[in-house]
């Protein structure tokens, strides 16, 4: 099982997008093979800041995940300028 931190910076004023767009986002993560849960948190002291904790049974799940077309359809970000930056992600395995 390994844990997934998945930080995201949002433009001010695109906060309500991106959690529209999470909606997406968990719903092709439970649709992956080896997804478990996700969760998406907003940070207390910025609230431009987000991060998505995501459960794997392991991190080839998760890397196949990231790069399938149902991950591409539902993370546009770019497109819809709603990140203030390239997100970041790391793994930890317990």
């Amino acid at each position: 099982m390994i844990t997934v931190g998945m930080n995201y910076q949002v433009l001010e004023g695109k906060q309500a997008d991106f959690e529209e767009k999470f909606a997406a986002v968990l719903a092709a993560l439970n649709a992956a093979p080896g997804h478990d849960s996700s969760t998406l948190w907003k940070d207390v002291a910025n609230g431009a800041s987000y991060l998505i904790t995501s459960e794997w049974n392991d991190e080839q799940a998760f890397k196949d995940f990231i790069t399938s077309d149902a991950f591409r359809a539902v993370t546009n970000w770019g497109k819809e300028q709603i990140l203030a930056g390239r997100p970041s992600h790391k793994v930890y395995k317990n």
